[in-house]
């Protein structure tokens, strides 16, 4: 099943051919769990500060569903 997967800042460097904050479909298995998700992307669990499941801040721990809004932000510093 497809889920919209976005990353942005940096994160779209371990995902060939990826772009920051464009949409990219991935298909994933019923309830896989984000960090499933990220390993699959080849992501590092420690880079990803921010989680979110359709607008909404989730843990790692949260089981995906079909056509799932997902992205994944690094922690960012700023003034």
């Amino acid at each position: 099943m497809p889920v919209e997967v976005r990353v942005f800042c940096g994160l779209e460097s371990c995902i060939p051919g990826a772009r920051s904050g464009e949409p990219m479909w991935v298909d994933i298995k019923a309830g896989e769990s984000g960090r499933a998700l990220l390993a699959r992307l080849n992501i590092p669990e420690e880079k990803a500060f921010s989680f979110l499941v359709n607008g909404v801040r989730r843990d790692l721990t949260v089981g995906l569903a079909d056509g799932d809004r997902v992205a994944v932000f690094p922690a960012v510093g700023g003034g």
